[in-house]
């Protein structure tokens, strides 16, 4: 039986790095509507559905074909208001609407624009073929490392590396390979988002994907390169 895979678009009114960020112009449509045609091309999401509590938002987001079947709640929508949470109400407000309980959840969030469908696809075959995994995450290989060229100072001015070696490390290649989490996408089992607390207390699978497909648009200048990247990709 095929399973019931839901693709989710969390966008908030507020931003306060690039007001208006979600629904801002990129390369002639919204942000958000990147992240809503991606999911609604995955071979595997059955629809996509937009959770904010901002009007505009939501008219913009049916424009591009997510639904919007419930208003997110104000409290769940502010600056330091953990997106897990929102994650948590999302699940339970459309299984309650449905009637019926999700197989998978997947995070699509729009501040991540240059992702791919294979990006998505691939998160959610990996959470399928593993019983053991409650969330598969998206990475990209990390530019500085802890082991090399990262450091923290002490009270006394002091710098010393995040981590140290077991041996000598002379340069970053030499180091452990670590990785940064990227938005791309995330795929879960929602049992496991409604009874963990955070991503790291479950078993966690990840999907590398190239630094080019894992821009995170947070800043002006985000935007700029996105800008640009997108150009770049048409003929």
């Amino acid at each position: 039986m095929r399973p019931k895979v839901t693709g989710f678009v969390f966008a908030r009114g507020g931003s306060k790095g690039v007001p208006r960020k979600n629904i801002r112009p990129l390369a002639g449509k919204p942000l958000i509507a990147y992240a809503i045609e991606c999911g609604l091309n995955s071979r595997w999401i059955e629809r996509v559905i937009v959770s904010t509590e901002d009007e505009e938002i939501a008219d913009v987001s049916r424009r591009y074909g997510a639904e919007v079947p419930f208003m997110r709640p104000a409290e769940l929508a502010q600056d330091d208001s953990p997106e897990w949470l929102a994650w948590r109400h999302a699940i339970r407000e459309v299984e309650k609407i449905d009637g019926e309980p999700l197989d998978v959840f997947v995070s699509i969030p729009a501040t991540s624009p240059l992702r791919a469908v294979e990006d998505l696809n691939a998160c959610i075959e990996k959470l399928l073929d593993d019983d053991s995994a409650d969330i598969v995450i998206t990475v990209r290989e990390a530019e500085r490392s802890p082991y090399f060229n990262m450091v923290t100072l002490a009270d006394d001015g002091a710098a010393r590396l995040v981590i140290e070696p077991e041996g000598e490390v002379h340069r970053r290649q030499d180091a452990p390979l670590v990785y940064d989490i990227t938005t791309v996408a995330y795929a879960a089992r929602p049992a496991f988002i409604l009874s963990a607390g955070n991503i790291f207390d479950g078993r966690v699978k990840a999907v590398e994907v190239p630094r080019e497909r894992a821009l995170d648009i947070d800043t002006e200048l985000d935007f700029l390169f996105a800008e640009f990247l997108i150009g770049q990709k048409r003929p």
